[in-house]
């Protein structure tokens, strides 16, 4: 365990213990513990190669070959012969999850899941442990251990921005510490790639007004910055200081559903996509009747892969999404792009209800 300790920016920053965990190579680490034989080899999750398939995730043997999560499988059997694909299994990795969210509930309700492998709980109130996120950080990675036969890493700071970039400072299976006393001399030094939405394109405009590190941010005003990045100006000037107000927010309802898929050969025409859309409806109408538990429908949404990769998303405020809704929301995504397509999808955002969380200081 490594700890991380500068002034803290602000009194809510201060006051607050988040926990950052995430799981390592979640998928192919499963794989790996039912199959044992898969161990210490090049694997990865996902499509197989001859049939336009995509990386979901792969173990660090076949990092080390430059294989990467949304890779096209192809590309990673040219970069690792040696590379083993297996079919993702949905069913068990949720039932994993499920598992270690209840792991998770032993620590504190305030639980925010990003994803089926990771999620930040805040612990600030939490007297077990001796009130230490630290303590119950490494509790939550043996439990898992224990529990599941995978391992997590962890990051513990004041807010989430600052515990999601802890938790990939060790992987894996690492635990990492960023306390208040240290934050600016932590945050001075980080690159401007490890700051949220901050992209190629945004870095590239960065690197055009020599800023590298958050050290180089702080040279510009908020104004300067924004006539650059534009509302974003702000908050990259916050996230520079380690500025992050965000609460963990407790959600026991989906925010969205999906369902999309992978065409093994491209559709040219935009009429081949719109001829497409019943099925997907149909599909994800038939998930919407098992969501019991959904709040109100709030958007629309259709998702576009085009073949070079490059995505889209367009999206609208609606109530009851129907077909025709989802054929104008296919057009002018692909009109954004007027390539191929790979990949389309469709989906709805539900409302969220809005709660609020208390926040106590204990020591850190």
């Amino acid at each position: 365990m490594d700890t991380y300790s500068t002034q803290a920016t602000s009194v809510s920053s201060r006051s607050r213990k988040i926990i950052h965990v995430d799981c390592d190579c979640f998928y192919a680490s499963l794989e790996t513990l039912d199959n044992p034989s898969l161990r210490g080899k090049p694997m990865a999750v996902g499509g197989a190669s001859d049939r336009r398939g995509v990386i979901a995730t792969c173990n660090y043997e076949a990092r080390a070959f430059g294989v990467h999560s949304a890779m096209a499988s192809s590309t990673a059997k040219r970069l690792c012969p040696d590379l083993i694909i297996v079919p993702p299994r949905m069913e068990r990795y949720k039932e994993a999850s499920k598992q270690i969210h209840q792991i998770f509930k032993r620590f504190t309700s305030v639980i925010e899941p990003l994803s089926l492998d990771e999620a930040y709980l805040d612990v600030t109130s939490k007297r077990e442990y001796q009130g230490s996120a630290t303590l119950m950080a490494q509790a939550i990675q043996a439990q898992v251990f224990k529990e599941i036969g995978i391992t997590v890493s962890a990051g513990i700071a004041p807010n989430k921005f600052l515990a999601k970039i802890a938790s990939d400072w060790n992987k894996p299976n690492g635990l990492f510490v960023i306390v208040p006393e240290y934050i600016d001399e932590f945050v001075s030094v980080l690159p401007v790639s490890k700051l949220f939405g901050v992209g190629k394109a945004t870095q590239k405009k960065l690197e055009n007004l020599g800023i590298h590190t958050c050290s180089d941010i702080r040279n510009y005003s908020i104004f300067e910055l924004s006539k650059v990045l534009g509302a974003f100006g702000e908050r990259l000037h916050q996230l520079s200081y380690g500025i992050d107000e965000r609460p963990v927010k407790a959600r026991d309802r989906r925010k969205s559903l999906s369902v999309e898929h992978t065409y093994a050969k491209d559709l040219t025409l935009l009429e081949q996509c719109i001829n497409k859309l019943p099925e997907l409806e149909i599909e994800m109408q038939q998930r919407l009747d098992k969501q019991s538990k959904a709040s109100p429908i709030k958007k629309a949404f259709v998702k576009i892969k085009f073949n070079d990769f490059t995505q889209t998303t367009i999206e609208r405020c609606i109530k009851e999404p129907d077909i025709e809704i989802y054929q104008a929301l296919c057009k002018e995504a692909f009109e954004r792009g007027n390539k191929p397509v790979r990949l389309l999808g469709v989906g709805v955002r539900f409302e969220e209800p809005i709660k609020s969380n208390a926040q106590l200081s204990f020591s850190f």
